[in-house]
């Protein structure tokens, strides 16, 4: 497993932010692979900076060789999950269930 810095554009930063976006379309100049972890940083193309904003994905399925579906070649869809903000497990929230048990339960956020 391999982590890798990525730019995103403000575009699509709110839906990744909000979980509605579980996915990234990317060349594949990275061998990406289901478990990768990925910090994605929110990058302004007009000021030609980050923003200053970021959160890490984690790789969960790596659909390539598809050009039959629409696919360029050397591209990939990356599906992404996030990462629990305690533990590092990936999750479908920000805290996994056990971390937020322990959270309620007066343990360490």
């Amino acid at each position: 497993m391999s982590s890798h810095e990525l730019k995103t554009w403000p575009d699509y930063w709110l839906s990744l932010e909000t979980g509605a976006k579980t996915f990234e379309i990317r060349r594949n100049d990275r061998s990406f692979q289901p478990g990768d972890d990925l910090l994605l940083r929110e990058w302004d193309p007009s000021a030609a900076e980050y923003t200053g904003r970021w959160l890490w994905r984690r790789v969960t399925y790596v659909l390539r060789d598809a050009e039959r579906f629409g696919l360029r070649d050397g591209f990939v869809v990356l599906g992404l999950a996030r990462v629990c903000d305690k533990c590092g497990e990936a999750v479908g929230y920000v805290l996994c269930d056990p971390c937020s048990a322990s959270v309620e339960a007066g343990g360490d956020a």
